[in-house]
């Protein structure tokens, strides 16, 4: 009916930690300390941005914007000669799941496309051997997400996976995961070598968690293990992530986490979502009035990732105000409640009101709560009680 709690991070359902207080208060909190590391003119975090982004933090909050800047700004001064194949990938993910296209960043002369540019200095870090494992990985899973495949570098990468002779670090196999992941969902070549690789790291990656009591590599590395196994659970299985466990041992170890590139990794994954998310949702957002005056119109909005429908809400109407305009009313502990949309209010002596729907089902959360799927259709009618 369109309300709904603005702050719950914590997605509905079985996915990420356990829907307690306790787990909703270690993410509000360590939300909080990496959203401090946010400075102007100091140097800008992209994972940082991307970690919002996977949570459907506040993109109007001053620091969401400022860093967004920076990040802009980063690109265009220092994105061809001075970053690395793995920093121009950590920035197109940041941007991509800002909503921002990483082929037409603004710049003073013309836009510049950031997709080759990784393209390139991948293949010549490679050629020249220069470049780590998980940067490899890295550049993978960025190429994946954006639809620009390099099968030869994920081919290498699962064949360095499965050889004896590799002894790649915990983060580096977690990333190689989740490139091989994407890969592995989007393409069938090579499927069984890709197959065999993720079951062989992923076992291995719960194999540790089993000698750490729970601790995969150490603390600081904990978080894109967890990305990764949670997305990649049908390639250990029939065996069982004991997610609870990673997931006590970060709320235990609270305190230790204070570096942002070690929270801006564990945070996804404590709400259930991974780089793989990193795409923004198009949403087809309609509203509908066919008590008098009739009228109807639809558009479809591009949001971050971990998006809640409020913010669908606020996309159309910044996109077409003369349209979609509407206003809310704040209560308590409901959170936003739509009163009216495009001028039209809900009358308590007509017993009228907007209902909002996916597709032709009602909506169980309000619009401060609910996330929504990529594509997926929600309507606003106007509507009896």
């Amino acid at each position: 009916m369109g309300h709904g709690g603005p702050g719950d991070l914590l997605p509905s359902g079985p996915e990420g930690c356990w829907a307690t207080a306790s787990c909703d208060q270690l993410v509000r909190e360590l939300l909080r300390r990496m959203e401090e590391s946010i400075q102007p003119h100091a140097r800008s975090n992209p994972s940082v941005l991307l970690a919002m982004n996977l949570l459907g933090a506040d993109i109007e909050s001053p620091t969401y914007r400022l860093l967004l800047q920076e990040i802009k700004e980063e690109v265009v001064t220092r994105a061809q000669k001075a970053m690395t194949s793995g920093q121009v990938a950590e920035h197109i993910l940041a941007l991509l799941s800002s909503c921002q296209d990483p082929r037409q960043v603004p710049a003073p002369e013309e836009p510049i496309n950031l997709i080759p540019i990784l393209q390139q200095k991948m293949h010549e870090e490679i050629t020249h051997n220069v470049i780590s494992w998980y940067n490899r990985s890295l550049d993978i899973l960025t190429l994946c997400v954006v639809k620009e495949h390099d099968r030869g570098a994920a081919v290498a990468l699962a064949k360095e996976l499965l050889s004896p002779d590799s002894h790649l670090d915990v983060d580096t196999r977690a990333m190689a995961v989740l490139a091989l992941v994407c890969e592995n969902n989007t393409a069938p070549y090579q499927e069984h070598l890709i197959q065999w690789a993720l079951g062989n790291v992923t076992n291995g990656l719960l194999d540790e968690q089993e000698k750490g009591e729970g601790v995969i590599g150490n603390l600081s590395s904990m978080g894109l293990p967890i990305q990764a196994l949670e997305s990649s659970r049908k390639f250990y299985a029939p065996r069982r992530w004991d997610r609870a466990q990673a997931f006590h041992v970060v709320q235990t170890h609270e305190q230790e986490y204070t570096q942002p590139m070690a929270i801006a990794r564990v945070l996804p994954g404590l709400v259930g979502t991974s780089y793989l998310n990193a795409a923004p949702l198009t949403v087809q957002y309609s509203i509908t009035n066919t008590m008098k005056n009739y009228f109807h119109y639809s558009t479809s909005v591009c949001v971050p990732p971990g998006s809640r429908l409020l913010r669908v809400l606020q996309v159309a109407r910044d996109e077409k105000p003369h349209i979609f305009s509407f206003k809310t009313v704040n209560y308590d502990h409901l959170g936003p409640f739509v009163v009216s949309i495009h001028g039209l209010a809900g009358n308590e002596t007509e017993r009228t009101y907007w209902q909002f729907f996916s597709c032709w089902s009602p909506l169980q959360q309000g619009v401060g709560t609910y996330r929504p799927k990529n594509w997926e259709h929600i309507q606003a009618i106007f509507s009896t009680y």
